[in-house]
């Protein structure tokens, strides 16, 4: 045949020419053209590096067509121009087979005939080499081991495995946990865990990367077992935090088998953590609130959707008509999709009358929002989390991904263990910390003080981008007197860090190429959380790292919503889009759009709703799946307030703790029920489909807006996600582009232009405002430490753990309980020396507000002085002692600051049972 024009694109599979890109291997080019099947694997899996111990991926190649031939492993020999590539050439294929053949003669399972159909990609794999018995005589198995059934999610039967190292690698690749790993030589190899214990008592983190790795079932899920032949797979989003990891959810006869992390997520890459993973079977409890309840006479009593939808109707209309819109607020959940967040806004403004709407995304991210905001124009991230492969340096302040946001924390803790410039600033000595070139163990409250501290070592040791400040910013010279006119004496004081590791921190930082920061709670929960954000914001662009790959500020969102619930209006003083709901321009805006009268005055946050319904001013509050009693602080004054109310609706889809209080309970359905979007923390839109129908009289939240709506007169279309998204792609300028069927697997990240191009990365070539802009502010002390700390010596802060979500609400009625199943007290050796406190001993908190006993764990991850605690559990209620302080500028609440004194209890507690599993 006639060759074409060779070129350095063009290579042959099997003598037909194909363009292949530069450093790709033969196996991702065979696939990419050829499909997944094209050439059969056992040691590959598409997120672990190549290996090549398997051999079963071989192919010849050759240089000319009929050239020499040689044999290669395709999973990690690179194609070169011209080369000719056979991957079915008789000598290849009897190569393949005898592989397989040696392999399962050491299988104790005949795989070809195994009831693990379907399941076992070694069964696959001998089908594709043809295998249809083995030649050899099968030895005596070397793995005959027992059975590990301590985990309650994984299990292993090591016996099967083949030694292809998958699991090893997934576990140090993917999570970086380095739990599994091989011992002995030879024929005495062997996978073990830790130091050869079960998976209960090893490190294990349960993400279950493992088990989706392994290609014999040696290790797998618990639930793996349960999936026949004749189930469905749905593509969905994980309901938990903001890392928005894609998840395949088995289904059979309306029953969900279980979950499995899609290879091809460009979120997640074939990875969770084991909430996505397995804690789902929350989703048909026995205690799901599976009807409508009215609160008669004391008691809650089971009612018609039509009786509860006109007594609520009726209830709202006279307590408008007798106190004005204004005694009514409403509070939604990003546990909600973008959907039902818009409609709740859109409810709570267009038909009640007024702006007292609010929610967790303000509650907890609002110094991000209006930091951001006033620094570059727009409060989302800039960049992408793809983005920490381009990166020199990153650093993570007031944040502890491995625990909250744990996908992209095993990135980041990959990227710190492979010895790259990582700084942690954060009171405790987190998993990351522990990896960090630079961690900057501060005392609670005093970010600013250390920022502050890096700014003026970058300005001194000239180290700022002169050409991006004089480009793209505004207001330096003013922050540049105020940075070096600051007292470090003071500063390096207050913070507890020594000023020479703050100096290599920030040297670091400004020297790196690119650098990347990330944020959490630990920076918005704070009195001055909105400053601390514009002291990350003014790292970032004294440096020039805004506006490029690898580089940008980027929130760690919480929850898993907290994006779009923000972008779609939940808040008192912006609508959906983040208009300013003051602005005249904007307010006809809205109202041409809604049709009706729009409030032009900011409502009420959260903080002022409590206020107000203790005033008598406030008489009904709506809550859409937000636990107050138990996730917001000083849980004596929450419960009053909500007790003075003449109407509390609450729409949940247990009995929390908030909903013990409700006039009215209306059954939600979960996220495996439903449709709609969710925004994670990088700006990425992505579907939520309806994986099983809804228990019981249960209803999607949306639905029962829309119902709620046109109830009280107002005009709205019947529910669907792709029509209320339509709507929203009319009011909200960033999801101009944003069309249901165009999403696909994958999403878009917003601003999303008409045509559908979506936006990587913000601030390219100018800053959302024009000019990016410069604050300074001087560290203030929290108003808690100034007012208690006399009589309240210690700092408490709180944190999560990688097994619970929250307040627990859906967590605690799952297996991860039997993991964790109460929260614990850090405390410092030398604190609970000081006061006889030993390991698991309780320990009375007690704060100006109340006081809390807990059980204590000694441990050096905090300083003496600092104490560290979880809020999971409402046997504990922590909130009882967090304080009303709140950020100065966003009115965000300071949980990260209480000021308390400990003592040992002076009685055995006995630990309440309420864990509802």
């Amino acid at each position: 045949m006639s060759l074409p024009n060779l070129t350095t694109t063009i290579a042959f599979i099997n003598d037909k020419p194909s363009a292949f890109e530069t450093g790709e291997t033969i196996l991702q080019f065979t696939r990419r053209h050829w499909g997944k099947d094209s050439i059969p694997t056992l040691c590959d899996a598409p997120n672990l590096e190549a290996f090549g111990s398997c051999r079963v991926c071989s192919v010849e190649i050759a240089l000319e067509k009929d050239g020499p031939r040689r044999t290669k492993a395709a999973c990690h020999t690179l194609v070169e121009p011209g080369m000719f590539i056979f991957t079915e050439s008789a000598a290849i294929q009897k190569l393949r087979k005898n592989i397989i053949e040696l392999v399962l003669t050491d299988h104790p399972l005949d795989c070809l005939t195994c009831e693990v159909n379907g399941n076992c990609e070694l069964q696959d794999v001998a089908a594709r080499v043809g295998i249809r018995k083995v030649r050899y005589p099968a030895g005596e198995n070397h793995l005959d081991r027992e059975k590990d059934l301590s985990h309650p999610y994984m299990t292993s039967d090591l016996s099967k495995c083949i030694l292809c190292f998958r699991c090893v690698r997934a576990c140090d690749e993917v999570q970086g946990q380095l739990v599994l790993s091989v011992a002995g030589r030879g024929f005495e190899s062997k996978i073990v865990k830790g130091f050869d214990q079960s998976f209960f008592e090893s490190d294990c983190v349960s993400c279950g990367a493992c088990a989706q790795a392994c290609p014999t079932s040696a290790i797998s899920d618990v639930y793996q077992s349960k999936a026949l032949v004749g189930q469905d797979k749905i593509r969905t989003v994980c309901t938990y935090c903001g890392v928005g990891c894609n998840l395949e959810v088995s289904v059979k006869n309306d029953t969900i088998l279980s979950i499995q992390a899609p290879w091809d997520a460009e979120v997640n890459k074939g990875h969770t953590c084991l909430k996505g993973r397995y804690a789902f079977s929350f989703y048909n409890h026995p205690e799901r609130l599976q009807y409508p309840m009215i609160r008669r006479n004391g008691h809650l009593e089971r009612v018609s959707w039509n009786e509860v939808y006109d007594f609520i109707a009726a209830k709202l209309s006279t307590i408008r008509t007798e106190y004005g819109p204004n005694a009514i607020a409403g509070i939604s959940s990003s546990r909600c999709t973008n959907e039902e967040n818009y409609l709740m806004q859109k409810f709570i403004r267009a038909v009640i009358g007024t702006n007292n709407i609010d929610g967790c995304a303000r509650v907890c991210h609002s110094p991000t929002a209006i930091g951001m905001q006033r620094a570059f124009g727009t409060g989302a991230a800039t960049n992408s989390i793809e983005d920490i492969k381009f990166t020199d340096c990153i650093m993570v302040i007031g944040a502890n991904p491995t625990e909250g946001h744990p996908v992209t924390g095993a990135k980041l803790k990959q990227f710190a263990m492979k010895g790259k410039t990582t700084i942690v600033i954060d009171p405790r000595r987190t998993e990351l910390a522990k990896y960090a070139t630079h961690h900057l163990q501060l005392r609670p409250g005093t970010n600013i003080a250390v920022l502050d501290m890096m700014l003026y070592y970058i300005i001194k040791e000239g180290l700022t981008n002169k050409d991006f400040i004089e480009a793209r910013t505004e207001g330096f010279a003013a922050f540049k007197d105020s940075i070096l006119n600051i007292n470090l004496d003071q500063l390096e004081g207050v913070s507890g860090v020594p000023r020479e590791q703050v100096r290599a921190a920030a040297i670091a930082y400004a020297s790196a190429n690119s650098a990347m920061s990330f944020h959490g709670l630990g920076v918005t929960e704070h009195y001055q959380g909105t400053f601390t954000v514009m002291q990350i914001a003014n790292l970032a662009m004294i440096t020039g790292n805004v506006g490029r790959r690898g580089c940008g500020v980027n929130p760690l969102r919480g929850q898993n919503n907290v994006q779009g619930m923000a972008d779609m209006g939940v808040q008192p003083y912006q609508g959906a889009g983040y208009f300013d709901v003051t602005n005249p321009d904007y307010n006809r805006m809205y109202e041409e759009f809604y049709g009706v009268n729009i409030p032009i005055e900011i409502g009420l946050t959260i903080p002022q709703m409590y206020n107000a319904a203790l005033d008598g001013k406030l008489k009904a509050l709506w809550i859409m799946g937000e636990d107050l009693v138990q996730s917001d602080p000083n849980t004596t004054k929450v419960i009053k307030a909500l007790e003075s109310l003449d109407l509390l609706v609450v729409q949940e889809i247990f009995m929390t703790e908030t909903a013990r209080y409700a006039d009215v309970i209306l059954p939600a359905a979960s996220f495996l029920e439903k449709e709609g979007t969710f925004t994670n923390g990088e700006r990425r839109i992505q579907r939520v489909n309806k994986v099983v129908e809804p228990l019981g009289e249960t209803k999607a939240d949306g639905q029962i807006m829309v119902e709620m709506m046109n109830r009280m007169g107002y005009d709205q279309a019947p529910y669907t996600a792709k029509g209320v998204l339509e709507e929203i792609a009319r009011i909200v300028p960033f999801f101009a582009g944003v069309k249901w069927d165009e999403l696909g697997k994958q999403g878009k990240q917003w601003p999303v232009a008409p045509d559908g191009t979506d936006t990587k990365i913000l601030h390219t070539d100018t800053f959302k405002r024009g000019k990016g802009q410069f604050f300074f502010r001087e560290y203030i002390e929290s108003p808690e430490i100034e007012s208690f700390q006399q009589d309240y010596p210690y700092i408490l802060t709180t944190n999560r753990v990688l097994e619970h979500y929250n307040a627990g609400t859906m967590t605690r009625r799952t297996p991860n309980v039997n993991i964790v199943d109460e929260d614990l007290l850090l405390i410092h050796p030398e604190d609970a020396g000081r006061h006889n406190i030993a390991e698991a001993d309780w320990v009375c908190i007690e704060s100006a507000r109340g006081k809390v006993d807990i059980r204590a764990h000694l441990s050096d991850e905090v300083k003496p002085g600092v104490l560290s605690t979880t809020f999971h559990f409402p046997e504990l209620m922590v909130n009882l002692v967090t304080s009303d302080v709140h950020d100065s500028e966003a009115k965000c609440p300071e949980f990260k600051v209480v000021a308390v004194r400990i003592r040992k209890a002076r009685r055995v507690a006995e630990r309440q049972t309420r864990l509802l599993v």
